[in-house]
């Protein structure tokens, strides 16, 4: 599993006549979260100390949590990031898109969080159009599966879709997609089924056009 983190950064502040001393700090000091999973997270501050935070529980290892008992500000920095969209909140995982890299929240148990897993503009749904990696040919999405590339059969070619010779340098975990060319062979009395053929290709080997 590999999680992303938000930048290290500060956060725009707004009219401050509504913000406490530590709210102001939340936004305006530089920190870097991490979801761990399990409602925890990990705060990088600017100084390079490092606080876990029960979020639920709305605990916090920092000084001004474990000796004043006080609403720290990463516990807040936490709550805002998550409200604006850039931190995934209790039961997601922030994990890289498996094509572009930019971060996507995915459940934490979910199949996702092992990977691949893909940004909204790279995941990929029936009548999407995708390109072979291997051969550059461009094809059109008929299925998307949940079963693994080393649990489907190919009976023509007796063999896994994992296992099928174009296929062995993509992990054998990933979902299977099912695609057909979009030139279909078209004779007098309509179109020669053979020329409809669904293919299968490791979701890895295909890329959203």
């Amino acid at each position: 599993m590999n999680t992303v983190a938000s930048p290290k950064a500060s956060l725009p502040l707004p009219p401050r006549r509504h913000l406490d001393d530590r709210s102001v700090r939340a936004r305006t000091d530089r920190m870097s979260v991490l979801s761990l999973g399990d409602g925890l997270y990990e705060v990088e501050a600017g100084s390079g100390a490092t606080y876990l935070v029960d979020l639920e529980a709305g605990r916090c290892t920092c000084p001004d949590h474990v000796f004043r008992d006080a609403r720290c500000k990463h516990v807040r920095r936490i709550a805002i990031e998550i409200t604006e969209g850039r931190t995934p909140p209790p039961g997601q995982l922030a994990v890289p898109c498996f094509d572009c890299g930019d971060p996507t929240f995915v459940d934490e148990d979910g199949p996702e969080a092992d990977g691949p897993a893909y940004c909204d503009e790279h995941a990929v749904y029936p009548g999407d159009r995708v390109r072979d990696r291997e051969t550059g040919d461009r094809l059109t999405v008929v299925d998307v599966s949940d079963l693994r590339a080393d649990a489907v059969h190919i009976s023509a070619a007796d063999t896994s879709v994992a296992d099928y010779v174009t296929n062995r340098r993509y992990d054998p975990d990933v979902p299977v997609v099912g695609a057909v060319y979009p030139h279909a062979t078209v004779a007098r009395n309509g179109p020669v089924p053979e020329s409809l053929r669904v293919y299968v290709f490791p979701r890895t080997r295909l890329e959203k056009v």
